[in-house]
């Protein structure tokens, strides 16, 4: 749980580069077929062109430099579900082209999203009536350039030039060419066409669905026109802020163009590279007015947040996050896509001991099925995920509300934190408190059967911890919730072969010393002062002690092993400025950091307590699933497509 009490100080962790090649996953039980993760790259493909003339094509277009996968890729319209597609190959080319038929029709007047088979929105566009006949294509690029309507010829499988126009409208030369949000929250347009574009009656909109969109002559009287080649530039209204997307519409409605960028994105400026035509990226130097020179290159394609929306229903009362503080010393950024989805339905997790929907902490994959996700809710409740749609839902062969667990003997309701899967197939669960006496400390390890029937659960075996830390013990509520808040199963395979120090023996680690306590250990985070307690968990509910482990963080949130990486990681959210460190075995054999990574950037800077990562199994085109939990489903504030929502989504090397 969030919580704004002094915790013990960051350690300076000098991370050394992580190496993901050469790494064998041990450990894991037989995989079975899982949930496809987003492909790398698919952010780089494109609708290029469709037509709504009775074959209902679309064509799709690689922008980048290396091969996609549309394996499992599915489209919808503006009235029915994704719906899956044959393409005329199942791996689009750099450069290259892909078309297919939209399976169930196109209308007159309609809406084509295109889903990776992850559930992320690859690109998406909409028209007005007859727009799509014979075709509407993008001109001026191949899948950059500004869509024109009503196209005299369809070009599938080809390149558009000759499919567009003689004469391009000029509006279709229109783009976003730069933004800032440094103070000035400044827009530029850019007109790429050879005469001037009126502009007196179009609008433009924040990513803050409270907003009304504003007319561009309000913010800027003299913004009439974009000259041919010239630009035009007006402050917004509406403000820009630090994760934010803004929309331009002409005078009936019709999108021209939009971006979005995330945390510092547009600081000083976020530019299009090449002016005019290209992907966004931050720049050093803004250049209002004049060509964009996209000096500093900063980092590339902007992060998209994708997905999200609906209406928070009532008794969802999301929790702005607290206790924020700043990263370890030489954190890295995140190795994975800079993209990430919103994976949940809007106020998912609403109960009956927790109606305000929020409060997810602690997230796990099933190593034996990694299409199954283990969540953890704060208020003694357990969710078995599934994916449905491209969202993480819970699994209605289960429980479609989750169940609801008890401490030993089926009293009290555990203050359940964290979540892993041991080397047995059952769940375990960290409780730090009894939230019917939430002043006293319980810090536990549950561990409870996923097969038995009933909607609540009561555990197999638990471990009582509580008397190891006398610091909790306070009468203080706020004392008593900083215990357990993650917990994550080690197999004693990856501790041999990697040479751990038993510190019980001070000799090289032998499992046998050990006989009842299974074939792993467990590692449990604790949010006081960011240290892993290492415990043997016994058959006949006694447990062993071996020692703790630094993780050089003020605060640990969730604790998983990750075999692809060969690597146990400790997460920790705002407090440590929500970054994950990965931990080794050094050759001393004893447990150290290794390397620690920061969340994508276009992510909201919340209460993010949980954290998992998809097993190699789930691999596609060299990434696989990374989830993560937002204990308050703040997102980025009141009027945000995220505000309300508690799990996203997005890829990690394999």
């Amino acid at each position: 749980m969030p919580t704004s009490d002094s915790r013990a100080g960051v350690a300076s962790v000098c991370a050394a580069a992580l190496t993901f090649s050469g790494l064998v996953a041990t450990g894991l039980l037989a995989a079975q077929p899982a949930a496809a993760a987003d492909p790398v790259g698919y952010q780089n493909v494109r609708i290029n062109e469709v037509t709504s003339s009775n074959n209902d094509t679309v064509e799709l277009y690689n922008t980048g430099s290396t091969a996609v996968s549309l394996s499992g890729w599915k489209m919808s319209d503006d009235s029915f579900s994704p719906q899956s597609f044959t393409p005329s190959a199942t791996t689009i080319p750099a450069g290259g082209f892909v078309t297919f038929d939209s399976p169930k029709g196109l209308g007159d007047s309609d809406k084509l999203v295109i889903y990776t088979a992850g559930g992320a929105v690859a690109d998406r566009v909409e028209w007005a009536t007859g727009k799509a006949k014979p075709a509407m294509a993008r001109c001026g690029g191949d899948g950059t350039g500004a869509w024109v309507t009503g196209t005299t010829a369809a070009t599938f499988g080809a390149a558009n030039a000759s499919g567009c126009p003689t004469s391009v409208p000029s509006a279709s030369r229109v783009r976003i060419n730069e933004v800032t949000s440094d103070g000035s929250d400044t827009v530029e347009l850019y007109n790429g066409g050879t005469s001037a574009v009126g502009i007196g009656s179009w609008k433009y909109v924040d990513s803050d669905t409270s907003h009304s969109p504003v007319s561009v002559s309000s913010s800027s009287p003299s913004a009439t026109s974009v000259p041919a080649g010239g630009y035009v530039t007006f402050d917004s209204a509406l403000g820009l802020g630090d994760n934010d997307s803004l929309f331009l519409t002409d005078g009936n409605g019709n999108s021209i163009d939009s971006v979005t960028w995330a945390t510092g994105g547009a600081k000083p400026s976020d530019q299009r590279c090449a002016n005019g035509t290209g992907w966004f990226q931050t720049s050093t130097t803004a250049t209002l007015g004049s060509a964009n020179t996209c000096a500093g290159g900063g980092g590339g394609q902007t992060g998209h947040l994708l997905g999200g929306g609906g209406s928070l229903t009532s008794g969802c009362t999301p929790e702005a996050p607290s206790g924020t503080g700043s990263a370890p010393a030489g954190t890295s950024a995140w190795p994975g896509g800079l993209d990430v989805t919103i994976t949940d339905n809007v106020c998912a997790f609403t109960t009956s001991t927790g109606p305000e929907g929020r409060d997810v902490s602690g997230l796990a994959f099933d190593p034996a099925n990694p299409s199954v996700l283990w969540a953890a809710k704060n208020k003694n409740w357990l969710y078995k995920l599934v994916k449905s749609n491209g969202k993480w839902v819970p699994d209605p062969s289960w429980s479609a509300t989750g169940k609801q667990i008890r401490f030993a003997g089926g009293s009290g309701q555990p203050d359940s934190e964290g979540v892993t899967v041991g080397g047995n197939g059952h769940v375990y669960v960290t409780s730090e408190r009894d939230n019917a006496d939430n002043t006293v400390p319980k810090d536990t390890i549950m561990e409870f059967d996923p097969a038995a029937t009933g909607s609540t659960l009561t555990p197999v075996h638990q471990w009582d911890m509580t008397s190891q830390f006398p610091q909790l013990d306070t009468g203080s509520k706020d004392d008593a919730n900083l215990g357990f808040e993650g917990v994550g199963y080690v197999p004693d395979s990856w501790l041999t072969a990697n040479g751990w120090t038993d510190p019980l023996t001070g000799a090289a680690y032998d499992p046998a010393n050990y006989p009842l306590h299974g074939s792993g250990l467990y590692f449990a985070g604790l949010e006081w002062d960011g240290t892993l307690h290492v415990y043997g968990l016994n058959s006949d509910g006694t447990f062993t002690t071996f020692g703790t482990v630094s993780t050089g963080k003020a605060s640990v949130m969730d604790v998983t092993f990750d075999a692809g990486t060969q690597r146990i990681v400790a997460t920790c959210d705002n407090t440590c400025g929500e970054t994950h460190t990965f931990l080794k075995v050094n050759a001393a054999g004893a447990i150290v950091p290794d390397v620690t990574y920061t969340n994508p950037a276009v992510m909201p800077v919340d209460n993010l307590e949980g954290f998992a990562i998809a097993p190699t199994s789930t691999c596609v085109n060299g990434s696989r699933e990374a989830v993560w939990s937002d204990d308050g489903v703040y997102g980025f504030g009141s009027g945000s497509s995220s505000y309300g929502h508690a799990l996203y989504s997005g890829t990690f090397p394999c």
